[in-house]
This record gives C-alpha cells, sequence and structure tokens, in this order.
C-alpha cells in the first residue's frame, strides 16, 4: 500500500511516481514478440487465464472492492480486435483491471521495459501479454509487426497513453496522440476505461469503480495525423469527464512553484 499523503510534481507529462527501481533491459531486433511453438503457447495459456486471470479478479474485488460500469460496449466487438486506453494509477491493479473488463477476451498490454526486466515475474510478463517499447528501427517494426497481428486475431491491445504512473490520481492527464496512431492507420475501434476513486468500505484502499466508453472509430476520410487526433480528443474528454465522478483523494497532488 502507498503510505504517500501529499505528492509534488513538475512535469505532468513526464514525472513518474512509482516506487519501483527497476532497470530496464535492451529490447532490441533479438526480442520475440509472438512465440509459436505450442510450449510457448501453452505457458502462455497457463499464466493468462489459469494463474492470472482468477488472481485479477479476487485482488481488485478483496483490495478495491472493484466494479466495472459499461461492459456492454465491449460486446459490439467481441470477436474484433480493438484497442483501449486507460488512465495509469496503479503499479499492480492497473495490469489487472483490462483482463477483467474485457473477459474473455485476452488482452496485450504496450508496457516499458521495466516490465519484462524484473528478476522473476520479467520471464512471466511476456506470457501475460506484455508488449514492451524496443529500440532501434528493426526492433519497432518487429513490435509493430506484433501489435497488428494480435489485432488481426481480434485480440485487444491496451495502453496507459498517460505512460507514466501517478498513483490514485482521480484527473486524468495531458497525453499526446503518438499512441492512437495504430487504430488510426488500421481503421479498427477504439474504447476508453477510466478508473475513479471512492471513499473506502471496510479498509483503508479506497473503491475503485471502472468506466468503459466507446467503440470511437477513426475518420477513414481524413489524413493520418487528423485521424489520430481526433481519437485522441474524443477519448480525453470522454475519461476527463468520467473522472469527475471520483469523490475520494487518497494522495494530493501539488505542482511545485517555479524556481527563479
Amino acid at each position: 500500500m502507498d503510505k504517500r499523503k501529499v505528492i509534488y510534481y513538475s512535469d505532468e507529462l513526464n514525472d513518474e511516481f512509482s516506487t519501483a527501481q527497476i532497470t530496464p533491459r535492451k529490447i532490441d531486433e533479438n526480442y520475440v514478440y509472438i512465440h509459436t511453438s505450442p510450449f510457448k503457447r501453452f505457458t502462455h495459456f497457463f499464466w493468462y487465464r489459469i494463474i492470472a486471470t482468477p488472481i485479477a479478479f479476487g485482488y481488485m474485488k478483496l483490495v478495491f472492492g472493484h466494479k466495472a460500469k459499461g461492459k456492454h460496449k465491449l460486446k459490439k466487438h467481441l470477436h474484433d480486435g480493438y484497442f483501449m486506453y486507460g488512465n495509469h494509477t496503479q503499479d499492480i491493479a492497473d495490469p489487472f483491471i483490462p483482463n477483467i473488463i474485457s473477459f474473455p477476451k485476452t488482452d496485450y498490454v504496450i508496457v516499458h521495459p521495466n516490465n519484462v526486466s524484473m528478476p522473476f515475474l520479467g520471464r512471466i510478463t511476456p506470457s501475460l501479454g506484455a508488449l514492451p517499447i524496443p529500440e532501434g528501427m528493426q526492433a519497432y517494426r518487429n513490435f509493430i509487426d506484433a501489435v497488428e497481428t494480435r489485432i488481426s486475431q481480434g485480440h485487444c491491445v491496451v495502453i496507459y497513453p498517460e505512460a507514466h504512473i501517478w498513483p490514485y490520481y482521480t484527473k486524468i492527464r495531458d497525453f499526446p496522440d503518438t499512441s492512437f496512431a495504430y487504430p488510426a492507420k488500421l481503421g479498427v475501434p477504439v474504447y476508453c476505461f477510466t478508473n475513479t476513486y471512492h471513499k473506502p468500505r471496510l479498509f483503508s484502499q479506497p473503491r475503485i469503480v471502472t468506466y468503459i466508453d466507446g467503440p470511437f472509430y477513426p475518420d477513414m476520410d481524413k489524413p493520418l495525423k487528423a485521424r489520430r487526433r481526433e481519437l485522441r480528443d474524443k477519448v480525453y474528454r470522454t475519461m476527463c469527464k468520467r473522472a469527475e465522478k471520483s469523490d475520494h483523494v487518497q494522495i494530493r497532488y501539488i505542482k511545485r512553484e517555479n524556481s527563479k
């Protein structure tokens, strides 16, 4: 549990407040995003469905009294690939929430290399659907191929456009439109989910209610940059509106005054 009561920030786009200290590995052209061997497919099923999914449901319900609203909206594209964007406010819960709200669809989450660099868990997170951001042009081509393959297979690709974790933050931070290039290029649906915080009932942890919205569609008659900007603005406005439903502040965020 994060015991901080106040966090001071300077840069809304780049400040990181996760307490994890991890040295990231380099994701180069040798990193394999998609394994096709029967053994690797079995390990994915084992870790994702047999281990992670029950843990995700149990952890979120017991620790946060989690509730999701709007899951019915996802049924429109139950068998189609789509992208889903969410606010980044938890280290453990954030990987679990997409698993819960999009079940029974399989999620693949675009992550920082930290997530595949941990001594033990780093070997498991790829089987849980982690797609680490690469370095270098050839590695980036492999990454894009993996994202497009998972979408073509009818899966969900999850993106946290804020990029950095701000624990328990109750507003939506500004984020660029770069991560919306994927659906804008592919012409596939976009959903968003907004985690809101509410007064605790039995324990000290606040309750999390997740609101799901969409689908939003790229206007394929417009240029790529216009499409991705339009998608970003729709998602951002929707998430900001949903974030207003939070009624509990666990950690106060205060912007530092500029030093002179």
